[in-house]
């Protein structure tokens, strides 16, 4: 989703994400809250993804000038990105046929995280490790947007290129909803979804109103342009096959085919002017550098029934409204945290080498690999709490395996990542 030009070398991206993937009669869509700038390196940056249902979208040329809009400001970052400060009430989630009379809710209307378990402290206590929990975006060192706007990526021609229209463009390949039996009979032999590894941890058995968690920031390899890793809080809802669900954490990605990671699909409702949606984050963990962390919450507002998404302890970056969902605008069944890489080449031979969290696999000794820690989910008492429960599962261990650590350790972790293609996974 970066600006490149034919002669220039393949650029590998990445970017945080909240996802949402619906029923048959819904269609993906997201938003990105970061990506970082590097020739030849997957970045990470933030995203969002609500479901929304099924509408015509308008034509290119029509809807990157309804992007570009009438900013009140313009900023140029260092990255080449332009983040357009635009009136918050002109933004493209009311483009949503469900939203047209939509009010917007600027705050939650509940702290949940005061809220503790026996005076515990469960939540809010000090985090006595020494990983740096990161907010910042490349932009921030041009300027700032003023209160009253939100901050939107700019999206130009040369963005979406390789989508061919703008219904493509930034959009994340959907979860294979539905089983194919001819599919899982033949090369997607281990697969839970078609063209989706997963390695993860998770909980179910009651009813989850919220999940959060910190995920470490990585910049793994990404083979080829229709392929994506990513790493996130999930909550889910719905027959194995055909369920709904939101997410959040950060990807990576070659290239402008593999997701609506910023607000380009009209449905989530920004409110905070400090976080653009698809504009870099930095910095992002190395072997030998500061571990950094992201940390992510997403809950439902117990008085509006909206789900909010909430970045770094601090910010409300903003909601799904509770119109565009059916049974989720109650409450989820499932909550996972973990990583997830999309190819066609996932669950076959020859495999892909698009990496899961760090690109190695779960290292619990030195925390080189991708891991979530702080682990939470939220119920209809409004406490946040570690799960009765949890499971971790990989689909293909010997590519991307996973790791759960709860013995003698203040918090229960979990590690997870792999390299895809290697000598035990062909």
């Amino acid at each position: 989703m970066h600006t490149k030009t034919r002669s220039e070398p393949p650029e590998k991206k990445g970017k945080q994400i909240f996802r949402a993937v619906g029923k048959e009669n819904y269609k993906p869509c997201s938003s990105e809250v970061g990506r970082t700038w590097e020739r030849e390196r997957v970045s990470s940056r933030m995203v969002a993804n609500g479901t929304v249902q099924k509408h015509e979208y308008v034509k290119l040329d029509k809807e990157i000038n309804l992007q570009k809009g009438h900013p009140i400001k313009s900023i140029q970052s260092e990255d080449g990105d332009i983040i357009d400060c635009i009136d918050i009430y002109q933004q493209p989630a009311f483009d949503h046929p469900a939203l047209r009379n939509h009010k917007i809710q600027l705050n939650p209307s509940y702290n949940v995280k005061m809220e503790t378990e026996a005076g515990k402290n469960m939540y809010v206590g000090k985090n006595k490790s020494s990983h740096v929990t990161v907010t910042k975006q490349t932009w921030h060192k041009s300027g700032s947007c003023p209160k009253g706007t939100i901050p939107i990526r700019r999206i130009q021609k040369n963005n979406v290129s390789k989508g061919h229209s703008m219904s493509n463009f930034g959009r994340k390949k959907p979860m294979g909803l539905h089983y194919d039996k001819q599919l899982n009979e033949s090369k997607m032999l281990y697969l839970q979804l078609a063209n989706h590894s997963l390695a993860i941890l998770h909980t179910e058995g009651y009813a989850y109103i919220g999940a959060k968690g910190d995920i470490k920031v990585w910049n793994p390899p990404v083979e080829k342009d229709d392929e994506y890793t990513t790493s996130r809080v999930s909550l889910k809802s719905g027959p194995y096959y055909d369920y709904q669900a939101i997410e959040s954490g950060w990807a990576a990605d070659s290239s402008k085919k593999t997701g609506c990671f910023d607000l380009t699909c009209p449905g989530f409702v920004q409110t905070n002017n400090e976080i653009a949606l698809g504009a870099a984050i930095y910095p992002i963990s190395n072997p030998t550098g500061l571990p950094y962390q992201i940390t992510v919450y997403i809950h439902k507002d117990p008085n509006t029934s909206n789900w909010w998404v909430q970045y770094g302890d601090r910010i409300n970056i903003g909601y799904w409204p509770h119109d565009l969902f059916d049974a989720l605008r109650y409450h989820f069944t499932t909550v996972q945290w973990g990583g997830e890489v999309y190819s066609t080449r996932v669950g076959t031979h020859p495999h892909t080498s698009t990496g899961m969290g760090s690109g190695g696999f779960s290292d619990f000794v030195f925390d080189n690999s991708g891991y979530v820690k702080r682990m939470r989910v939220l119920e209809n008492n409004l406490i946040l709490r570690f799960p009765q429960w949890v499971n971790s599962y990989t689909d293909e261990y010997e590519c991307y395996d996973t790791y759960y650590l709860s013995d003698y350790v203040e918090e229960p972790e979990f590690y997870y990542g792999g390299p895809g293609r290697n000598p035990r996974c062909p």
